[in-house]
């Protein structure tokens, strides 16, 4: 049986997450304060607070300027190579681009 898939605000998948349903229950539960935030010492996820507290969207899928540059972070990721992050930001942007 497959994983049920964690739906998030902006597209990244969590099911495969080791955190998700652990140390942190999702950016929605949290209301845009998931697990990682701490480490990088943030207060709250851009994308999530632009797009659900600024611009009132149930996704990013809505935003007309979905692929912001709020999404390049993910290339600052550590251990990501560049060709990881594009293929990340890519499966993102298909799943948001597919939502209702």
């Amino acid at each position: 049986m497959a994983k049920k898939k964690i739906v998030t605000v902006c597209g990244y998948s969590c099911s495969d997450c080791d955190h998700a349903g652990k140390e942190c229950p999702g950016c929605t539960k949290t209301g845009g304060k998931p697990f990682w935030t701490t480490y990088i010492g943030i207060d709250r996820c851009a994308i999530y607070d632009c797009c659900v507290n600024d611009r009132k969207f149930p996704h990013c899928g809505k935003c007309p300027d979905l692929m912001c540059e709020r999404y390049n972070r993910i290339r600052d990721t550590p251990g990501i190579s560049e060709a990881e992050a594009t293929a990340c930001l890519a499966a993102m942007e298909k799943e948001l681009r597919g939502r209702p």
